[in-house]
């Protein structure tokens, strides 16, 4: 009995010390910034931003774990695409009419659009690989 006492103990604590490693990673997440070449995009220049060329524009919130994942993945993308391809974010929480308009029920939610159409949505973290083989799928279409 005491065995399965003390082994429950040290499965609780490291449980415990797994969670407190997982919060100082997610919490070391938001040192992150955006890359200078991100538009950041409201809803007043929404439609404007996305209305001539191929713009994927990335839906967040601040406090969204998975969509601070997605920052580093994002900046190198931006850095990597050239022509007439945009990376872009929106808000979800600051522009509540633009993420209605499109509605985004989960985050974070990535749409590339071509010349203001919507041409493809991609929910959930994804790799820099994956996003530049969309990017160039859809531009080679």
């Amino acid at each position: 009995m005491w065995i399965t006492i003390i082994i429950s103990g040290v499965l609780v604590l490291l449980v415990g010390l797994l969670i407190l490693n997982a919060r100082q990673r997610m919490n070391s997440l938001g040192d992150v910034k955006d890359s200078e070449k991100i538009k950041i995009l409201t809803d007043l220049n929404f439609q404007n931003k996305i209305k001539s060329g191929t713009v994927l524009v990335d839906f967040w919130a601040s406090w969204c774990v998975p969509c601070k994942m997605m920052i580093p993945v994002l900046n190198e993308v931006a850095d990597e695409v050239k022509g007439n391809i945009s990376i872009a974010k929106v808000n979800v929480d600051e522009q509540k009419a633009t993420a209605s308009k499109f509605g985004i029920r989960s985050i974070p939610t990535m749409i590339l659009f071509q010349n203001g159409r919507e041409v493809k949505r991609i929910t959930g973290v994804k790799t820099k690989d994956y996003l530049l083989k969309e990017l160039d799928r859809r531009i080679n279409l």
